[in-house]
């Protein structure tokens, strides 16, 4: 059956999309998606970041920004919908393993890989005539027929983790023993020096000029950065000393205040209270306060650094004069992380067997395991409330630069646009129109094209809904209106209503004061749940639970010799022991 597997999958797509080039290749783009990971919304230049990141600010300057976007609030989900216009339900990456509950294993949706019947862009473009190719964190299902060759890129260089060190090739946690790349799907060892950065767009450099130019490309570069750990080279991280000595109070304040200057939020736009079990910056020793700050030094540094090796991309495409006929895409797949994985139980341990430290003169640098915690990522994530994992504005609403033939200088669009909308809008822009067939998934987002070439404005009308859920956190987005529901301990379970046009920091509840909304609401997405496959989680499900059942089973799956050696070293000892006290009571 594991040798029909590339068979079938070749044989699906051809029965299950019909496409069609519209336009000659020299008429035809090229396509560069280049995806941060865990980015918030005002973190680039752009839109008002303290990180230097010129190259991307040019490119938002060329082309458009839209300042209403939304994904999901886990990686894969995210990944899975960028890459197909298909509501992550759809897809069958519902959520990420790792936290995904034993009940749902397996099930449609959540096998946690592209299910049969989801076709890729990739996918779609090469049937067009394009040369793809992938390069960075995959994340979409590991066994046969999962990696990027079977969905599409004629190249690739994938990671299959959720991240890893960004200087060597080992984990960054204990659920995973190694950090898996395949380059076009065979595995691979990476060189003894890199920089994930620099490492990905070396690699995507390559594979582009080894396309050649009889055809258009595509090329999606999905960054480590900015995700644990948090790494960058001193050069980078040491340019932002002193600037965040203030505190994470300071900087949320001074992002909320630059958000309403930049026009992304009303001016008389309330901030959100951060959650009482937060630590206060006053409240910190002056050691904690240098260690927290360095952390968004190096923060910071990785994404400038980041950004310095998308110049290289850039002139590289200006050089070989490829640059004025492609499309960029930069965004993110969820808001700022909030984990700690430094101070889990008996993570020094791990920490010391895999070469790892804490300490602030190395931190970012190699064998450091650097993280900015819920405090920062809280702050990072102002105007909007929380972050990843939560399905409130810090969790969903992130930066999205478009820029290239068919996007309007200088635009900017604030009408809610969605994750599911990148992989339609750029085969319009493409020219590649898409005839669904036989046991194809249809996409379920919409085309941006239109807006982007300045013809409309808002892409949906207030009657429209979209939902999102992932791990049991769900929202629903109805014109002004948005329904969520987030889990505990940041909040309690229960639906809330609130009206992002006057209240994007989701401050006041207007459950009690609507209801006829709410419920309105509660039934579209009761209609979201049906159409798309969301299952129930079991009874009880906690998130941080589920992650550390799921990581210690991975665990004794890969060390049980480990535990079974030292079983037997102590039971053979307790023998020993008990044959000596034995002959001593004899004597």
């Amino acid at each position: 059956m594991k040798v029909l597997v590339p068979i079938l999958v070749g044989l699906q797509f051809l029965a299950g999309s019909l496409v069609a080039a519209a336009a000659p290749d020299k008429a035809r783009p090229n396509i560069v998606v280049l995806l941060i990971d865990d980015a918030a919304l005002m973190d680039l230049g752009a839109f008002g970041g303290e990180a230097r990141t010129p190259h991307i600010d040019a490119l938002a300057r060329s082309g458009a920004m839209l300042t209403g976007y939304h994904t999901s609030p886990l990686c894969s989900p995210s990944r899975s919908m960028l890459l197909t216009g298909i509501d992550s339900h759809r897809t069958g990456v519902a959520t990420i393993e790792e936290v995904l509950p034993p009940e749902l294993a397996g099930k449609p949706g959540y096998s946690l890989r592209l299910e049969p019947g989801v076709v890729t862009i990739a996918s779609r473009l090469k049937a067009a005539g394009y040369a793809t190719s992938m390069v960075g964190k995959w994340h979409l299902g590991h066994g046969e027929g999962d990696l990027p060759p079977a969905h599409g890129f004629d190249r690739s260089l994938a990671l299959d983790a959720s991240g890893a060190d960004n200087w060597e090739q080992k984990p960054y946690m204990p659920y995973y023993q190694d950090a898996p790349w395949f380059e076009d799907g065979k595995p691979v060892l990476l060189p003894e020096q890199f920089y994930s950065s620099e490492l990905i767009v070396d690699r995507a450099i390559g594979y582009i000029d080894a396309a050649g130019r009889e055809a258009p490309f595509f090329s999606y570069l999905a960054f480590q950065a900015v995700h644990i750990p948090v790494q960058a080279p001193r050069e980078f991280t040491d340019r932002y000393k002193g600037r965040f000595d203030g505190g994470w109070e300071r900087l949320r304040e001074e992002r909320w205040q630059r958000a309403k200057a930049l026009g992304f939020i009303p001016a008389e736009a309330p901030l959100a209270a951060l959650p009482d079990s937060f630590r206060k910056w006053e409240a910190l020793s002056a050691d904690d306060k240098r260690m927290a700050a360095r952390s968004m030094e190096v923060y910071a540094g990785m994404l400038e650094a980041m950004d310095h090796h998308i110049g290289r991309l850039v002139a590289h495409l200006k050089e070989t004069g490829q640059f004025d006929n492609t499309v960029f895409v930069v965004t993110s797949d969820n808001g700022p992380e909030p984990s700690d994985p430094v101070h889990a139980p008996s993570m020094n341990i791990w920490m010391m067997t895999h070469g790892y430290d804490w300490r602030v003169d190395n931190l970012g640098e190699r064998g450091s395991l650097g993280y900015i915690g819920p405090e920062w990522a809280a702050a990072l994530a102002s105007p909007g409330k929380l972050f990843k994992f939560y399905t409130t504005q810090g969790g969903l609403r992130v930066p999205f630069v478009i820029a290239g033939p068919g996007v309007v200088p200088g635009g900017r669009i604030a009408g809610t646009t969605f994750v599911t909308d990148v992989t339609p809008t750029l085969l319009e822009l493409a020219g590649v129109t898409v005839t669904p067939g036989d046991g194809e998934v249809a996409i379920t987002g919409r085309s941006l094209a239109a807006q982007l070439s300045g013809a409309t404005d808002d892409p949906r009308s207030d009657t429209e809904w979209v939902g999102i859920e992932v791990a049991g956190n769900a929202a629903l987005f109805r014109g002004r209106y948005k329904l969520s529901r987030n889990a505990l301990p940041l909040s309690d379970g229960t639906w809330q209503l609130h009206d992002l046009s006057v209240d994007p920091g989701e401050t006041t509840n207007l459950a009690a004061h609507e209801p006829a909304v709410l419920a309105s609401m509660i039934a579209d997405y009761a209609a979201y749940e049906k159409q798309m496959g969301v299952l129930a989680l079991p009874e009880g499900y906690s998130v941080h639970a589920q992650i550390t059942v799921n990581s210690i089973k991975r665990q004794i799956a890969a060390y049980w010799w480990v535990l079974a050696l030292l079983a037997g070293g102590i039971a053979g000892s307790a023998w020993l022991a008990l044959r000596w006290v034995l002959r001593r009571r004899t004597a």
